[in-house]
């Protein structure tokens, strides 16, 4: 593939502007901006009316590949973000063996080279068990280490409840460390408190209560603390409470920030009021929480103490769902409707399309240090993705494409439907069809230099 592709007329967003352009396409990079006349061999697509995004960075998802495959994989959970506009993703270590050595990270990367349409890049899982090992191994050639997801597999593989675990890492690690954060120990005694009073059928709507607000407070306050005792780079996974915002700081560039933090699209989209009616279907951990605790995540988004915006896409199948409390999984496919969503919060006069970018392309590049991507730039990939904002439709069971087969956004009418998706300068997807001959590539990364920098650009 990797025809020369002309968009003409588009509105793009990027670096804090919308304006009119054409974009020139090829040999997987972005060509020229400007006003640009077709040639013969080119493929012209009319952007008239609609927006030109740079292609959606989604910095945590769990695509279950491999050995948890039969809830998704990263074939198919990468065609689900691709038909939302997600060009790259970032996947976690959980999966069946949790990835907690550089061969098992080697062999994900040539998984995802065969069957990924989108983008791909994956972190190293770090726990209690391979501390001593991932310390003496030179980190810095994993884009991050994480330790997320990995406490379903054993108690106590959460860095956060383990202050001596992790003050050697942060002492040792010159990656990113990207870790869950919740107190254990706080989680476990509430358990026992409600289990006592509802036996294994503790109703949906006690999950914010029993993972709360003081067990997601303290094991942030005391990483941070750790980080900044180390000059370590930490990065808070999936933000759930306003109180925590407050740790983090919008004073410096994000290209200075060593403590860095991000929300889940989740956590902005539903509050405990809607447990009633979705009950274990949007049960995640940490707990989606109160109707406070999503205006103050989005206020932090907005006033860049959150630093980018992310899925946390888990798969699970509705059987593993719906199951009593303690049995259901926690997790649900969110990245085919991220954009989506936050479009959303746009027509609701909530936030702003060039601070969408700013959260979901540009700084998901700039926090990674991701070569190239995330902006509308000459030289650069051509990650793209073309929306209609004015196109109404529904989700329902037949426009999913998760291999789980449900999302808790079932019902939900957008006002906005992404069009097109560009991949390395590929149309991937184009109004519901995939060409789907060219793979993703591995996502390179390396210094955050000046030129991948919005700093000195004000956003509203």
């Amino acid at each position: 593939m990797n025809d020369s592709i002309l968009i003409k007329n588009t509105t793009i967003v990027n670096e804090g502007q919308s304006f009119i352009s054409d974009v020139l396409l090829s040999d997987g990079l972005i060509q020229k901006i400007g006003n640009i006349e077709p040639k013969p061999n080119q493929k012209v697509i009319d952007g008239t009316g609609k927006h030109l995004f740079p292609g959606i960075i989604d910095g945590q998802v769990h695509f279950r590949d491999p050995g948890l495959t039969h809830k998704g994989d990263l074939y198919t959970e990468s065609k689900a973000a691709i038909a939302g506009g997600v060009t790259s993703f970032i996947d976690m270590p959980n999966t069946v063996p949790n990835i907690l050595t550089v061969e098992s990270l080697r062999e994900k990367f040539e998984i995802a080279s065969k069957k990924s349409l989108a983008n791909y890049s994956f972190f190293l899982g770090v726990n209690g068990d391979n501390i001593d090992e991932v310390t003496k191994t030179d980190t810095s050639q994993f884009i991050g280490v994480s330790d997320d997801g990995l406490y379903f597999t054993k108690k106590g593989n959460l860095l956060a409840d383990n202050p001596e675990t992790m003050e050697k890492l942060f002492a040792n690690c010159k990656s990113i460390i990207a870790i869950h954060s919740e107190k254990e120990e706080i989680v476990e005694e509430n358990e026992r408190i409600f289990k006592e009073k509802f036996g294994e059928n503790i109703p949906a709507k006690y999950h914010p209560i029993i993972r709360n607000t003081q067990g997601c407070y303290e094991a942030t306050k005391r990483a941070i603390e750790l980080a900044k005792k180390h000059n370590a780079r930490l990065h808070i996974l999936h933000l759930t409470t306003e109180a925590e915002t407050h740790l983090f700081q919008n004073d410096i560039p994000l290209t200075e920030k060593k403590i860095t933090t991000e929300v889940s699209l989740h956590h902005l989209w539903f509050s405990d009021k809607d447990y009633d009616q979705l009950g274990m279907l949007i049960k995640w951990n940490p707990a989606i929480k109160t109707e406070q605790d999503k205006q103050g995540l989005l206020t932090a988004l907005l006033d860049d103490r959150i630093d980018i915006v992310t899925t946390d896409h888990a798969p699970h199948t509705l059987d593993e769902k719906e199951q009593p409390y303690f049995q259901s999984m926690s997790g649900a496919p969110m990245v085919q409707h991220s954009l989506n969503c936050m479009l959303e919060f746009y027509k609701q006069n909530l936030i702003s399309l060039e601070k969408i970018v700013e959260k979901m392309c540009h700084n998901p590049a700039i926090l990674y240090k991701m070569t190239k991507r995330g902006f509308i730039r000459e030289g650069y990939y051509a990650d793209l993705t073309l929306v209609d904002l004015n196109s109404k439709w529904t989700v329902t069971k037949e426009t999913l494409l998760y291999k789980c087969g449900w999302s808790p956004l079932e019902g939900t009418t957008f006002q906005t439907e992404i069009k097109q998706t560009f991949v390395n300068g590929n149309l991937v997807y184009d109004n519901g069809i995939f060409f789907e001959q060219v793979k993703g590539k591995e996502i390179e990364f390396g210094i955050r230099n000046k030129e991948n920098t919005t700093a000195n650009i004000g956003y509203t």
